[in-house]
């Protein structure tokens, strides 16, 4: 089989970083060709000098510079670039025929889309392309003619348990009923509602399970990640919203399930790690070691399901209302937590007031169609105002 050619868009966060240790234990079959990062540069340069690749992005001009000096101090001849357009570069100027979309947020909107349109095989890791932009992003795949495979675990386990033969046009036929996406319920799955006033960042942080970024963590937390997850298998898979349940499964070893019209339910389960997803997206359709430990059934006291309580997690109604409105309003939705998450970790927003930001947010702005990137990111931007000042009345 030919060397995959592949660019890591936010390689120093944790998907990147394990995106990294899984080629690395198959130099014969992966070669890295671009590498991005936002703040990391000690880590994007240590990941230069081991993988070579032929791009290296950050998003300052001095941050750039910096990497440069210390690329060249270890005759490492790596490309080095900066900023948002750059990031499309590393897309369409690497050879790379695969890419790894993990930008957390907005900002990877824009490289995402520029590597659909372009015909690559896209490991989608990054919510925000589907959650901003479905329709546009589902289109420029189709006209791309590139593969499409999600690497959240919960997506990626329904794209193990769905036939090979699936298409938006024939779950029906297949007799395919619902998805189900299991959440571990994060940190505060039993903590007393009264207590969630106080919730510090440090304890919204500290998954009991997965290893993940700041931002995304307190999404967990919130189950604000799991709402945008059903936007996103919304637009994966193409059931009626719905079709689409979540159920908090505290173990995390079911990743996600899909129950067909005989009554048969299967299930993908494996170790919380995202390496399983990621050697599974990259080898496609072969599978390959991951470096997991396997999984031990028998260590195993219980496998327990629930429904989610919505009112400890309003952020998974909120997900679910933006959804149903359609739109721009997931757009709207995606950027108000966003602002809302940063100000909880940074700048002392209670984290009660995370949905609240987010709700008026919602109220505040009209939901017009999602037609273009620019009505998009206007969208976006306006979101983001909107959040902002209503966090000064906090």
């Amino acid at each position: 089989m030919a060397m995959r050619q592949v660019a890591i868009l936010g390689s120093t966060g944790s998907i990147g970083v394990n995106t990294l240790d899984v080629i690395r234990a198959h130099p014969a079959r992966f070669n890295v060709v671009a590498l991005t990062a936002g703040k990391q540069i000690e880590l994007l340069a240590q990941q230069c000098v081991e993988f070579k690749p032929m791009i290296a992005v950050v998003s300052e001009a001095g941050d750039a510079a910096r990497l440069e000096k210390m690329l060249l101090e270890q005759g490492v001849s790596t490309q080095v670039m900066y900023g948002p357009d750059a990031l499309v570069s590393a897309v369409t100027e690497s050879s790379c025929d695969t890419v790894m979309a993990a930008i957390v947020g907005a900002a990877g909107l824009v490289p995402a889309l520029a590597a659909a349109k372009a015909g690559k095989r896209v490991l989608l890791a990054n919510k925000e392309a589907l959650v901003m932009s479905g329709n546009l992003f589902m289109q420029a795949m189709k006209s791309g003619g590139g593969e499409l495979l999600p690497i959240d675990s919960e997506h990626n386990a329904i794209f193990q348990c769905l036939p090979n033969e699936f298409t938006k046009s024939t779950h029906n036929g297949l007799g395919v009923e619902e998805l189900w996406l299991t959440a571990s319920g994060g940190p505060f799955r039993s903590t007393p509602i009264e207590q969630l006033a106080a919730i510090t960042p440090e304890q919204a942080c500290a998954h009991p399970n997965w290893v993940m970024g700041r931002k995304i963590s307190v999404d967990s937390a919130t189950m604000m990640n799991k709402g945008l997850e059903v936007i996103e298998a919304f637009w994966l898979f193409g059931l009626p919203l719905e079709k689409i349940k979540v159920l908090i499964h505290p173990q995390s070893v079911v990743h996600s399930m899909v129950r067909y019209r005989d009554g048969s339910v299967l299930a993908q389960l494996g170790q919380p790690d995202m390496r399983t997803p990621i050697a599974y997206g990259l080898a496609w359709p072969e599978r390959i070691e991951a470096g997991v430990a396997p999984l031990d059934l028998a260590q195993l006291a219980a496998l327990n399901f629930s429904e989610p309580e919505l009112a400890r997690f309003p952020c998974l109604s909120l997900a679910f209302a933006a959804a149903k409105a359609g739109g721009t309003a997931p757009a709207v939705l995606n950027a108000a937590n966003e602002v809302a998450v940063a100000a909880f970790l940074d700048a002392g927003l209670p984290y009660l007031q995370i949905p609240q930001v987010v709700e008026k947010t919602l109220d505040a702005i009209a939901v017009t169609n999602a037609d273009s990137l620019e009505t998009i990111l206007a969208i976006d931007a306006q979101a983001r105002s909107v959040a902002h000042d209503l966090m000064r009345q906090y």
